[in-house]
């Protein structure tokens, strides 16, 4: 996708955060102002992995990546201070998707 605007003359840095784990799902708001979303505490862990990301990273966490494991190689970043969680958080760098046999 960053190649195609590339070509177009628009050069995109971001980077993305991924979290694995329940959240409440629904209208939020009030009459005449109602959203559809998602809140919870795994919301929250992929929204401060996103923010922790480089650009051209996508940062997982370690739930997620216990899931996937065999399917990526990473780079183990270790134990993230993000804000809003008391405890560090292992989070790891998705480098490439492996070749499937």
């Amino acid at each position: 996708m960053t190649g195609r605007w590339r070509k177009l003359g628009f050069d995109l840095h971001f980077g993305i955060g991924v979290a694995q784990g329940y959240a409440t799902l629904g209208a939020i708001g009030f009459e005449g102002r109602w959203d559809y979303g998602a809140i919870g505490t795994v919301t929250n862990l992929a929204a401060r992995l996103c923010g922790e990301a480089r650009g051209g990273q996508i940062l997982v966490s370690r739930r997620l990546y216990t899931s996937v494991e065999d399917l990526v190689e990473v780079e183990p970043l270790g134990e993230l201070t993000l804000r809003g969680f008391a405890r560090p958080v292992t989070a790891f760098n998705v480098l490439r998707v492996r070749a499937t046999a």
